[in-house]
């Protein structure tokens, strides 16, 4: 995410959170007065989110001295201390619970991430995330998936086709959404892999048959018969390598279970969408 559009975020972010002023601590704490904070680890996980932090520390009070220790990516314990600011004491009761907010869902994308992706790491697959993400924080949960080890899907709707079983439908089946979707491409000049969604050998078939997919996807198989789907789709004799993707119910329990069958990859929402924050904190240096 590009740092103009990170800081109209956070001036959303602000404006929600303090609006007219934070009138509890306006109300005892001197204009002047100097302190210092520290980020406390709280739980054990993978840390992301400093470098969003230190932005949004310095949108709010650019005088704001910021001493780094640890950064994204790296594994954390409780009691680590990731970085201290020293500064207007007002300020930095101000930008506390804001960072926090944003660092602690971070850092618990990151961590989730991570423990999907060790338990495949051996196997060549990857674990990708979805758009089941928070509206306005989407670009920095992707980021933690990155930063956690996963790899990201589509950004949105504009940087990947991905027929679903719906746009089929729709379109009047496989094959007319796998030539339409080429067209497309080809008329407005657009260079995007284009997947598709299907449900059973005979549709997966039909769409290597059109020879126009660079990506397969698998939605609701069972490790059995995504093995079987695997081992078809290699067995097809495509001209070009076809990327295999497994989605659709997907938990951290049967996570291997689909990797070994060979899939490239393995899309879990709830990296995103359902994922536990990692426990820190914001706490003054007496």
């Amino acid at each position: 995410m590009d740092s103009k559009a990170l800081q109209k975020l956070i001036a959303i972010w602000f404006e929600e959170d303090i609006r007219d002023g934070d009138h509890t601590s306006l109300s005892c704490i001197p204009q002047s007065q100097i302190g210092t904070q520290q980020l406390i680890i709280k739980g054990t996980g993978i840390l992301a989110g400093v470098e969003v932090a230190k932005q949004i520390i310095h949108y709010f009070d650019p005088e704001l001295r910021i001493e780094q220790f640890i950064s994204d990516g790296a594994a954390v314990k409780p009691g680590d201390i990731v970085f201290r600011v020293t500064g207007k004491q007002l300020s930095l009761l101000q930008v506390e619970r804001t960072m926090l907010n944003i660092m602690q869902r971070m850092s618990g994308i990151a961590t989730t991430t991570h423990q999907y992706q060790q338990l495949i790491e051996d196997t060549g697959c990857h674990v990708l995330d979805t758009r089941k993400t928070t509206p306005g924080l989407r670009y920095l949960e992707k980021e933690a998936v990155k930063i956690g080890g996963g790899m990201n899907h589509r950004i949105g709707l504009f940087d990947m086709i991905l027929l679903k079983d719906n746009h089929v439908d729709f379109a009047g089946g496989i094959t007319a959404a796998l030539t339409r979707a080429k067209q497309y491409c080809e008329a407005k000049g657009k260079d995007l892999k284009i997947e598709i969604e299907t449900r059973n050998l005979d549709e997966i078939q039909e769409a290597l048959t059109t020879g126009i997919p660079d990506r397969i996807m698998l939605d609701n198989f069972s490790p059995e018969r995504t093995k079987e789907a695997v081992q078809f789709i290699r067995n097809f004799g495509s001209k070009k390598y076809i990327e295999i993707e497994s989605s659709g119910g997907i938990t951290i329990d049967t996570l291997r279970d689909y990797a070994v069958c060979g899939v490239d990859f393995i899309s879990v929402g709830a990296l995103t969408h359902s994922v536990k924050s990692l426990d820190m904190s914001f706490k003054a240096v007496k």
